[in-house]
């Protein structure tokens, strides 16, 4: 199908999100790929992560890129070559990226009971403000994605989502927060934004920090 959805957060960030449905053959025509691409789709046993990351190329060319654009540091954070910030992710039906002058992350997950079994793994502080009466897995999926988008912004690895990044509280009707990476190295506030899309929570971190205006 053709682009699912754009989000504006603020002029100067989009949202593009592309909803699954085509054949491998169909994702594959008139998407040309760098050798290092043509070399990961080849060593993807899975046929739903070769759909994924070829619906991500479909999204670069539909914010006006390709996957000569795009390039990867020695922690795996993707990087575009006009200086941009760019954060990707896939899941099952869906893919999603955010283009953005400033620092950005971005994940979407599909909601599932699975989460409440691995929440001591990333839940900590958020622990006190969780209600099990609204919503308790999308919580749970909003904590996890908004864990996800900030670790996507730092640029060093190794942080962890218990100890390492903090969500402050909010109520599923809200659809954002902040949240808080806190490293030696790096200790920054981001706004946090979240939607559910068909029984997805699309979740993407923006650092509040307005870009100068150059003119």
């Amino acid at each position: 199908m053709p682009l699912y959805k754009t989000i504006k957060p603020n002029n100067y960030t989009t949202v593009y999100v592309w909803k699954i449905e085509e054949s491998l053959n169909e994702l594959s025509k008139d998407t040309p790929l760098t050798e290092r691409s043509k070399n990961r789709l080849l060593s993807m046993k899975s046929e739903v992560h070769r759909r994924g990351f070829l619906s991500v190329r479909h999204l670069l060319k539909e914010a006006g890129y390709s996957d000569f654009n795009l390039y990867y540091n020695g922690n795996g954070k993707p990087h575009l070559t006009d200086k941009k910030h760019i954060s990707i992710t896939h899941s099952f039906t869906f893919s999603a990226l955010i283009i953005s002058d400033v620092e950005v992350g971005i994940d979407i997950e599909k909601n599932r009971e699975k989460i409440k079994i691995i929440q001591n793994k990333f839940v900590n502080f958020e622990r006190g403000f969780i209600h099990k009466d609204d919503d308790y897995i999308e919580q749970l999926t909003v904590i996890w994605g908004a864990k996800e988008s900030l670790y996507k912004i730092y640029p060093h690895g190794g942080l962890t989502f218990k100890n390492d990044i903090d969500i402050n509280s909010f109520q599923i009707a809200d659809k954002k927060t902040t949240g808080f990476i806190k490293a030696e190295d790096w200790d920054k506030k981001y706004n946090i934004e979240f939607r559910q899309v068909d029984g997805f929570t699309l979740v993407y971190a923006i650092d509040p920090k307005a870009p100068l205006n150059n003119d």
